[in-house]
């Protein structure tokens, strides 16, 4: 009889259970009152609180994931999980490392400490070492634990990190987070290192995402834009021109005599020329331009709201820090120079894209007949002047 009354009585409380939104309404109803001591002392009070932590948890968790997942960007990813984790836990300090280009081994740096970014003076040339033991134990490790069975993972010991969380795809290890001590000095709990691990699944797949789109976009020997977006955003910028009465500008830039480093240092030092200057052009620019590779050894970029004189600053910051780049390579490869080509457009010129390429290209081209390593405008009367130096040539 008693058996049958406590078997009812629970199937009572579950019901209860259910209907309950929160932990303050099961606590405040009056069959829970009435028998208070009976379920604290059972552990139904405790299990209650149990779930009604691991409801918030989740609700964090899923919270966590819709913001990192409305993210555009690398670095937006980044910020929305360095919140999520700084919200949770506190840690001390948040590192993520991070290969931008799956083909390269080169590694991005980011360092956050109380929500907000600092300078690293530290330095990783690749992860791609710790590959092979997060495919084997794909969740978080404890830091220490981690030294004692890789000995390579000492090169993180100047940033003294509690806790090391792989970022994994389909093709292998995409960055690591390295997460700092608890501010209040408690240890991260097996739940805690859980939830770690969950938001980090997010964070994968929000990479992951952001880099299959990209690679839509991307060249994939000099990490610029393909000429196939680069295409569609003159498109829109010549309508934007047509729509705002302003001006925008491209420049076209081919590497001088590059057939030369091909046949004389092989292909692969030719490879690191265009890297090289790839990544020259792009920190020569500004965020919202549109540097693109265009084939093979030329490259072009789009600069919105840019008339010519402007236009031309950006074109001699490129050639001038060209005919400094040093380029490693053994043997001493001769110095790279470049020649560019610059034209403006605007509402009054009816051109299409292919023919505002094409005056850039006559103006890149002049460049090369008025012996290298200059910069050209195209302007009235320039295929005269092109057809003059030809005549003088032949």
């Amino acid at each position: 009889m008693a058996r049958r009354h406590y078997r009812s009585f629970f199937s009572n409380l579950m019901d209860t259970l259910d209907s309950f939104e929160n932990e303050k309404d099961f606590l405040s109803d009056s069959h829970v009152v009435e028998n208070f001591t009976l379920l604290h002392d059972i552990g139904v009070i405790r299990y209650v609180d149990y779930l009604n932590r691991e409801i918030r948890n989740y609700k964090n968790l899923f919270a966590g994931a819709l913001d990192i997942f409305n993210r555009t960007t690398i670095e937006g990813i980044m910020n929305a999980a360095v919140s999520h984790i700084s919200d949770h836990f506190l840690p001390s300090l948040i590192v993520f490392l991070w290969k931008p280009l799956a083909n390269k081994d080169d590694i991005v740096i980011k360092g956050y400490k109380n929500y907000k970014p600092i300078e690293l003076n530290f330095e990783v040339k690749s992860i791609t070492p710790f590959d092979s033991f997060f495919k084997s134990y794909p969740r978080p490790i404890n830091y220490e634990l981690m030294t004692v069975q890789f000995e390579t993972a000492k090169v993180f010991q100047s940033l003294h990190p509690e806790i090391v969380i792989p970022i994994l795809g389909p093709s292998g290890l995409y960055g690591l987070v390295l997460v700092g001590h608890k501010i209040l000095n408690e240890e991260y709990s097996h739940g805690e290192l859980i939830y770690l691990q969950e938001l980090m699944s997010f964070v994968s797949q929000s990479i992951q995402n952001h880099l299959h789109y990209e690679r839509t976009l991307r060249d994939i020997k000099t990490g610029l834009f393909n000429n196939g977006f680069f295409m569609t955003r003159l498109n829109e910028e010549i309508a934007r021109v047509n729509r705002n009465d302003s001006s925008a500008s491209i420049i076209i830039i081919d590497v001088d005599h590059f057939k030369k480093f091909n046949d004389i240092y092989g292909h692969l030092a030719g490879d690191r020329v265009l890297e090289s200057l790839a990544l020259i052009i792009k920190l020569g620019v500004r965020t919202e331009d549109i540097p693109s590779r265009f084939g093979g050894e030329e490259f072009t970029v789009l600069l919105p709201d840019t008339d010519m004189n402007a236009a031309w600053i950006v074109a001699e910051r490129l050639r001038l820090a060209a005919s400094t780049m040093k380029v490693q390579w053994d043997p001493p490869l001769p110095q790279v120079t470049i020649s560019l080509g610059i034209y403006t457009f605007n509402k009054n010129i009816n051109l299409s894209a292919d023919e505002i390429i094409a005056r850039a290209d006559e103006a890149m081209y002049l460049s090369k007949e008025r012996g290298r390593n200059r910069t050209s405008v195209w302007g009235s009367g320039l295929m005269k002047k092109i057809e003059l130096l030809n005549y003088k040539s032949e």
